[in-house]
């Protein structure tokens, strides 16, 4: 397994090894001890599984009194991952980073709390798999505008298919500090 920091501190891309051979693959999503030597102490307590077509954008979605820490990982089809640092005091705040995860490249998205999450399908579907430290609480939800152009998300497809919800998020400059994830970034 292999961890790689992205531009914003916490926010790890891992790649799990894969076994490959002409019968297919074999690789190990999740296993806690491994995670632990590499740094992520978190306690998951749901798995989530969401399928999407074609040109669908999900987000940007987090949660406010309950942040949720994420380990994301596709089992079928490509999506373009997006998480937004929300920690209060972090000096990337307000910063989003994207990346590609696959089945064909096996990578994982880990976020700790703090952070809004939204992908897009750069594909014919998609399967996505989430690890979550929270579980989820619909009157606990917030979001943000997948188009705010301050934040000028390079999104790798035009005319996504949004959800009513999704579309009616205000963007980040409106989103009250109480309203933001209840998290203090920590070095």
């Amino acid at each position: 397994m292999k961890i790689f920091n992205t531009d914003i501190v916490g926010l790890l891309i891992i790649e799990p090894q894969v076994f490959s051979d002409e019968r297919g693959f074999f690789l190990e999503t999740f296993q806690v001890q491994r995670y632990r030597e590499f740094g992520i102490q978190d306690i998951f307590v749901q798995d989530n599984h969401s399928y999407s077509n074609a040109r669908v954008l999900r987000g940007l979605h987090f949660q406010v009194k309950k942040p949720q820490a994420q380990m994301v990982y596709v089992s079928s089809g490509t999506i373009f991952d997006v998480a937004v640092d929300l920690r209060k005091g972090s000096p990337t705040f307000g910063r989003w980073f994207g990346t590609e995860l696959s089945a064909d490249n096996g990578r994982q998205l880990y976020m700790p709390q703090g952070f809004a999450h939204g992908f897009c399908v750069a594909g014919n579907h998609a399967d996505v798999h989430y690890k979550v430290t929270e579980q989820y609480c619909s009157g606990d939800e917030g979001g943000i505008a997948w188009n705010d152009s301050t934040l000028a998300i390079k999104w790798p497809i035009e005319s996504p298919f949004v959800s009513e919800r999704d579309t009616l998020y205000p963007c980040l400059a409106e989103i009250s500090d109480s309203d933001l994830p209840h998290v203090e970034f920590t070095d």
